[in-house]
C-alpha cells in the first residue's frame, strides 16, 4: 500500500491498481489527472476537505467511483447533484481490495459560538489512520498516522498529547495550509520528537511525496 499526498489534508492510498482519495478540499490543487479511484472518502463538511469542483474533477475520470461520509456530508453534497454513502462510528466495508473502518462521530470544537459538526475518522487495511479534523483515537494499534499539524481547532499541545496516545510506528503531518513555513517546522519538530518517544518514526512528507507502508 502506499499513501501520496496532496497539499493539506487530501491523499490518494494506492493498492493492488485502485486508489481512495480523502479528503480533496479546497486548499488542494485541482485533481484533474486521478485514475483507478474507486473510493472518496470524507471525513467533514468543511470546503477545505471538499469542493463540489475537486468531486466531480475525480468523478469524471473515475465515474464509478462511491463517495463515503458522515451525515453532514451526505446533507451537503444534496443541493450539488452528488450522492454520499453515509457511514458513521463502527462501520465497516470492503472497498476493492481495502478494508475501512470509520470511527468517530465529531469535528473538534473550534469555539463555543461555532456548531460541532460531524466528522468520522478512517481507518484503512489496520494499518493507515487518519482521523480528518479531530482527535478521535484509533484505540488500536496503528501503523502509519496522519498527524495535524496545525488548525483553528488545534494547539500544538493537543497535537503532541494525540501522537503520544497513538503512538504509531510511523506519523506524517496534514492539515498545514493553515501555517507559515516557519509554523510548520516548529510544530514539526514537537510532532517528530511525540513520534519518537513512542518509537515511531516522523516523516517529513510534502505534496507530492508518497510513503509506502
Amino acid at each position: 500500500m502506499k499513501i501520496t499526498k496532496y497539499e493539506h489534508a487530501c491523499m490518494a492510498v494506492q493498492k493492488s491498481g485502485s486508489t481512495i482519495i480523502i479528503d480533496p478540499g479546497a486548499f488542494t490543487t485541482p485533481l484533474n489527472d486521478v485514475t483507478g479511484v474507486i473510493a472518496i472518502v470524507v471525513t467533514h463538511e468543511h470546503a477545505d476537505h471538499w469542493t463540489p469542483e475537486q468531486l466531480r474533477r475525480i468523478l469524471e475520470r473515475n465515474p464509478d467511483a462511491r463517495i463515503f461520509g458522515p451525515g453532514g456530508v451526505a446533507a451537503a453534497v444534496t443541493d450539488h447533484d452528488l450522492t454520499v454513502e453515509t457511514v458513521k462510528n463502527g462501520d465497516e466495508l470492503q472497498v476493492g481490495p481495502f478494508s475501512l473502518k470509520f470511527i468517530g462521530e465529531k469535528h473538534a470544537v473550534i469555539h463555543e459560538s461555532i456548531p460541532v459538526i460531524d466528522n468520522v475518522a478512517v481507518l484503512i487495511d489496520d494499518s493507515f489512520y487518519y482521523a480528518g479534523d479531530s482527535l478521535t483515537l484509533p484505540n488500536v494499534p496503528v501503523d502509519t498516522l496522519a498527524a495535524p499539524i496545525g488548525a483553528p481547532w488545534l494547539k500544538v499541545g493537543e497535537a503532541i498529547d494525540y501522537v503520544l496516545a497513538v503512538a504509531p510506528r510511523r506519523a506524517f503531518p496534514v492539515h498545514e495550509a493553515v501555517l507559515s513555513q516557519i509554523g510548520i517546522s516548529i510544530n514539526g519538530e514537537r510532532l517528530e520528537a511525540a513520534t519518537q518517544q513512542g518509537g515511531g518514526e516522523y516523516v517529513k512528507l510534502a505534496a507530492g511525496q508518497s510513503l509506502d507502508l
